[in-house]
């Protein structure tokens, strides 16, 4: 089996590394697998350390008719057999370059919970959607009900939902995190790992801070990654007066190191397609306060394996933290329930053995 894989993104975030584990997976299963991305990118980066198949290919958008006519020459050359698309720009690129390419079995994979329409013109989106797609994955069911009630045909649509690799997680240095940091090793931090966009809500993180700080004054708060609302969000810690208690350590790739010194993993989000970050969480056994917003509630069942709050009230998602934080019996015995639940059911061999068994149902003619 040939597939080509498409991924447009210049920065890293879960999807990126859902790639990553994709085409190992196939590699180590004996496929032939490679990688059409932008050129000194972190997943080009990543894939060529770990020997993946990669090809640079400046993109620069989806009308970028020179790199759909490369990713065509490409096709043809690799005989590919399945082209799957990662990001939403590259699907129009992909269905220029398989007209031209050989016609391999095209496949999109849709990672948010956001409407097709959301940056549509005059609703053109829906056409590309129904129109020269052999199938769809969702990375959850409500990725896919989402997909659904905007026109995109059910049969076309399988779920296969995100996984998670436990051994990449067991490298971290939290004692070294906790000296760069300044902070000492009992003081319980809440933690969150995010693009910093709005849906991701880390606002209302912050602004839950002064109530978790007013019930556990001794907490700190991190929030790790980068994006648009990066400023905002620091300003508003200020405004709040708890910037001296609020962390913005940027993009890191040290990602287990910091999972291993949060006492509490905090999702807030208001839109999420799935949330791999509460994934890695779970098999770090932290215990998870998120919100009941897209696929999270599909890792997460509250009171069992964490605790679920309303989007956007940050004094609920305060009561979850400090409930926690105060609970330390109560904290474990969901971590431990969230670490069977996310080895059970999301590991990274399920999602790849899942996806493959698509590709082979298109190849065979059995799938829509």
């Amino acid at each position: 089996m040939r597939s080509l894989h498409i991924n447009t993104e210049r920065t890293w975030r879960g999807g990126e590394q859902q790639v990553i584990y994709l085409l190992q997976g196939l590699l180590e299963r004996g496929d032939e697998a490679s990688l059409i991305c932008q050129p000194e990118s972190p997943i080009a980066r990543r894939a060529q350390e770990l020997k993946i198949p990669t090809i640079p290919l400046r993109m620069l958008g989806e009308a970028d008719l020179l790199a759909a006519a490369r990713i065509a020459m490409v096709l043809r050359r690799k005989k590919i057999s399945i082209l799957h698309v990662h990001t939403p720009h590259a699907h129009t690129l992909a269905l220029i370059a398989g007209r031209f390419g050989g016609r391999p079995r095209l496949i999109v994979s849709k990672r948010t919970d956001f409407s097709i329409f959301r940056n549509s013109f005059f609703g053109l989106n829906l056409w590309k959607y129904a129109h020269g797609i052999d199938g769809y994955i969702a990375i959850s069911q409500e990725v896919r009900d989402v997909m659904i009630r905007d026109g995109v045909p059910p049969d076309r649509i399988r779920v296969v939902r995100s996984g998670v690799d436990p051994g990449r997680l067991s490298n971290g240095n939290g004692g070294n995190l906790l000296s760069e940091l300044g902070l000492d090793s009992n003081v319980p931090i809440v933690g969150n790992v995010a693009h910093m966009a709005g849906h991701k809500g880390q606002r209302t993180l912050i602004e839950a801070a002064p109530e978790i700080l007013r019930s556990v004054p001794e907490a700190r708060i991190i929030i790790v990654g980068e994006g648009e609302l990066e400023r905002s969000l620091k300003s508003l810690a200020h405004e709040l007066g708890v910037a001296d208690r609020v962390c913005f350590p940027g993009f890191r790739e040290d990602i287990p190191s910091f999972l291993s010194i949060f006492r509490i993993f905090a999702m807030p989000s208001h839109k999420e397609g799935l949330g791999t970050a509460v994934l890695d969480a779970l098999a770090m056994r932290l215990p998870v306060v998120a919100t009941r917003a897209g696929g999270i509630p599909e890792m997460i069942q509250d009171g069992v394996n964490g605790l679920l709050v309303p989007p956007k009230n940050s004094s609920a998602l305060a009561r979850g933290i400090v409930s926690l934080l105060k609970d330390p019996v109560r904290a474990r015995a969901l971590a431990e329930a969230g670490y069977r639940s996310v080895i059970q059911q999301f590991g990274v061999d399920t999602m790849v053995d899942q996806t493959r068994r698509i590709y082979e149902e298109l190849l065979d003619g059995r799938a829509a």
